[in-house]
């Protein structure tokens, strides 16, 4: 691969991925906006976002001609697994920890996948990218440092739970090379059964099951198909670093539509957060495109 070829790669993998940061930063509005009982909202999440994915599926392979696996092989079926286990920490640290304890400790996502990757990859992380995720957390914690709240170890530690989880899957997306788009929401079939299976007697409880629909036939298969797609394309530490894009942005959603005014450190914190992430990603083009020139120089003369 030449270094123009691998700087417009970059590019592609940037806009791809933070596409779909953009897309999951509307999950917590509309799973608050649906009203219901946890394992009906992860039964019918889950359960369109299955239905999805067959639908993607066929529309990919039938009529656009392209041969996409569902789970592309082993790789395929681990990374699934965790995402699927992913969906259950998720929902069970929203409906048990506080919004500002789930994003800080989401927040360690990229710093898990930098470590994984660096372990099982040896692709250590460039000192800008540790430099962006410092950066980031501070970010973060001016977010949270007036709203963290004690006494929620299982919400808490689900939510931990969950960093850990998605920064495996990105480790092993990464890993195999293979397209792994369609593989998270493939195996939300999963969470899926066995949020029906936990349902209480008196079954689905969702007040506006229109919203929970939107964010499972849309939204999630769009973020996560992004997410998913990202690792072809960059390093695990930086598809780690987009799934902030929901700590920035949804307490914004939130604000238009439930009208709750982010705090001053909120938006102080959200700023940090969009300024070392476009900063990150602008030095990241300007390093490969300088790579790019110096090779065609050197192959000219």
């Amino acid at each position: 691969m030449t270094p123009s070829t691998d700087a417009a790669r970059h590019r592609r993998g940037l806009a791809i991925t933070g596409l779909g940061g953009l897309a999951l930063s509307f999950d917590i509005p509309l799973i608050r906006s649906a009203d219901g009982e946890v394992w009906s909202i992860l039964a019918v999440r889950s359960l369109s976002t299955f239905l999805a994915a067959l639908a993607t599926w066929v529309v990919i392979n039938r009529l656009l001609g392209r041969r996409v696996a569902l789970i592309p092989g082993k790789a395929g079926l681990i990374a699934g697994i965790f995402y699927g286990i992913n969906s259950f920490t998720f929902l069970l640290a929203v409906f048990n920890t506080s919004t500002a304890n789930v994003v800080f400790i989401l927040a360690f996502t990229s710093m898990f996948a930098a470590i994984l990757s660096w372990i099982f990859l040896g692709e250590r992380p460039s000192n800008a990218t540790f430099l962006t995720m410092a950066v980031m957390l501070v970010g973060v914690g001016v977010i949270v440092s007036d709203g963290l709240e004690s006494g929620h170890v299982f919400g808490d530690a689900m939510a931990a739970s969950s960093a850990f989880l998605l920064a495996s899957a990105i480790t092993i997306s990464r890993a195999s090379g293979r397209d792994m788009s369609l593989v998270p929401l493939t195996t939300a079939i999963f969470p899926a059964i066995a949020a029906f299976m936990l349902l209480p007697s008196g079954g689905l409880t969702i007040a506006e099951p229109a919203y929970i629909l939107f964010n499972g036939l849309v939204m999630i298969p769009l973020a996560f198909f992004c997410l998913a797609t990202g690792p072809r394309y960059l390093s695990a530490p930086e598809v780690g670093m987009f799934y902030l894009l929901e700590t920035i942005l949804a307490p914004i959603w939130v604000w238009i539509v439930f009208a709750e005014t982010p705090t001053s450190r909120t938006l102080l914190g959200g700023t940090i957060l969009i300024l070392a992430l476009l900063g990150h990603s602008f030095w990241q083009m300007r390093v490969k495109a300088a790579r790019a020139r110096i090779a065609c120089v050197e192959v000219a003369g």
